[in-house]
């Protein structure tokens, strides 16, 4: 088997290292000390992420936040999903990995970064959440390891009682809050339904269509919402 080599590394806020790591000439890793965060063959429930959520957006010009760049696989999936027309907000925390998006994962980026429906910020998704009230269709959060993270202590006030509840003001009526995690999370699905969201938990595979880990999304609405999913006909969609 291939050897990994060290690409980059970049700092966390708060303290760590996030490195990029790449084996043979089209996989790479991004890790934390010895956990690997994501892979770049290992996109299956990123991209759920997105679809699952669009799904249930009935706005025909939807305006999203995803909170966590990654690798792009969530923001590809929803670009691929969404008209012309819509909205996405990316709010990345770690300035490397925005720059690793434009280089050494730019073949797997595929230019989505200069779709003109795309603005990144590099900041705190849950300062730019706090911006914002009654502005968003879909939050949609795929950082650190889910609620129970391993990178940021910070990130922690994404999913307590306060958190959610700021999420929750920033959605437009019908909006859906979707989150990522590696596993599942009893104590959270009661947060959230604490925070007044109508919740469905997901189990979704790491890599689509196969075998392997299973991960956790979960898609919260606020109780008593009216939205439905959108009939798949009536979904615009593009080629990549």
């Amino acid at each position: 088997m291939k050897p990994w080599t060290q690409l980059d590394v970049a700092s966390i806020p708060g303290g760590g290292t996030l490195k990029l790591m790449r084996r043979g000439e089209d996989e790479f890793s991004i890790t934390l000390g010895h956990n690997e965060l994501m892979n770049s063959r290992l996109k299956g429930s990123e991209e759920a992420l997105a679809t699952l959520a669009i799904d249930r957006i009935s706005n025909p010009r939807p305006r999203l936040l995803i909170g966590g760049l990654g690798m792009g696989f969530t923001l590809r999936a929803a670009l691929a999903a969404l008209p012309p027309d819509a909205e996405i907000v990316v709010a990345e925390l770690i300035p490397a990995v925005v720059a690793w998006a434009r280089g050494p994962l730019a073949a797997i980026f595929a230019g989505c970064l200069d779709d003109p429906r795309v603005s990144v910020r590099e900041a705190d998704v849950a300062s730019v959440i706090r911006e914002a009230s009654d502005h968003y269709d879909a939050i949609l959060l795929d950082v650190d390891n889910g609620p129970g993270g391993l990178m940021v202590e910070a990130n922690d006030r994404l999913y307590d009682l306060a958190g959610l509840g700021q999420a929750k003001a920033s959605l437009r009526s019908g909006g859906v809050l979707a989150i990522w995690s590696a596993g599942p999370d009893r104590n959270f699905t009661q947060r959230l339904r604490q925070a007044g969201f109508a919740v469905e938990e997901k189990t979704v595979r790491a890599r689509a269509g196969a075998g392997g880990a299973k991960h956790m999304i979960w898609l919260a609405e606020a109780a008593g919402s009216t939205s439905a999913a959108r009939p798949a006909q009536q979904q615009p969609r593009r080629r990549r």
